[in-house]
């Protein structure tokens, strides 16, 4: 049985910066991951693929739509979606491998694995069909966050996604409806519409991006009209259901108590995250969790 001084549970940016940071103070550390690469929502699946896609899109989209009158003649542009989506896992791998090789410089063990407690110094690990039990003197959890969903809305990341599956669709979908009108939504949804999705946004206040600076907000959506996506504020998402090959979003439009339907081809669920603390076991150790939202 391995002894440590601190184990991290978690290597997403909280995780493996206090990892590293233990480690150069002298401690003997451990970072324990599920995932299989280190990195945490925001390398593997949020920050950098989106903002690489983000980049990828708008590349494409000016070269479709603005080289031509700024004097660039371009025939026969193609998209394919294959090799830019190639290009993104190009871009998260070289960041994950970074940041192990920093624990590699700085002495960190990595552990893979799920992490659970057994008590305040004991922590058991599974991987596939082992466990691993390890000692430590102190324990930090940052396990991050997940994906939550509406009520009664299953995610399967088939035609119903979050934006985990957003970020790894295999062709572009003609119509494409994004439930939640928070950054994150918006981002794939900008995505997709660069790359010829017809994107429809169902937000259920009367303005995107909520806590952002109302003018700011106002101004951000007048750009993402003009790029091509529609907006459906003060609308309630009622169900979402597949159909076949479409998806049927019920929904009312709050302002005049008017039910609607929209009939898509993926739907992307994005209406926030929640702690990330399945599996833990939490209350071995005495800590007892607070519900702020609902799932």
């Amino acid at each position: 049985m391995d002894n440590f001084d601190l184990i991290v549970i978690g290597g997403g940016p909280g995780g493996y910066v206090c990892a590293i940071r233990a480690a150069q103070l002298g401690l003997k550390t451990a970072c324990v991951e599920s995932r299989g690469t280190l990195g945490g929502t925001c390398l593997n699946v949020g920050c950098i693929p989106s903002k690489s896609l983000l980049n990828l899109s708008d590349n494409f989209n000016k070269a479709k739509k603005d080289f031509n009158q700024q004097g660039i003649e371009i025939e026969g542009i193609n998209l394919n979606i294959e090799k830019m989506m190639s290009n993104k896992n190009k871009s998260v791998q070289v960041l994950t491998k970074g940041v192990e090789f920093l624990f590699k410089k700085n002495k960190v063990t990595y552990i893979k694995g799920k992490g659970v407690l057994f008590s305040k110094n004991d922590i058991i690990v599974y991987e596939n069909n082992n466990r691993t039990n390890y000692k430590t003197k102190n324990i930090v959890i940052a396990t991050g966050s997940e994906v939550t969903s509406l009520p009664g809305v299953q995610i399967d990341e088939k035609n119903i996604i979050s934006s985990t599956g957003a970020l790894s669709l295999k062709k572009v979908p003609k119509k494409l409806a994004v439930i939640g009108g928070g950054y994150i939504g918006l981002e794939m949804g900008s995505v997709w519409s660069r790359l010829g999705s017809e994107v429809t946004v169902i937000e259920y206040l009367d303005h995107i991006t909520p806590g952002m600076d109302r003018e700011i907000s106002s101004e951000f959506q007048k750009i993402l009209s003009k790029q091509g996506i529609r907006f459906k504020m003060s609308s309630k998402v009622n169900s979402v259901k597949s159909e076949s090959e479409n998806v049927l979003i019920n929904y009312t439009d709050i302002k005049n108590s008017k039910e609607e339907m929209l009939e898509v081809e993926k739907v992307l669920v994005s209406v926030g995250r929640k702690p990330y603390t399945e599996g833990l076991n939490l209350s071995k150790i005495g800590i007892k969790k607070r519900q702020f939202w609902k799932d």
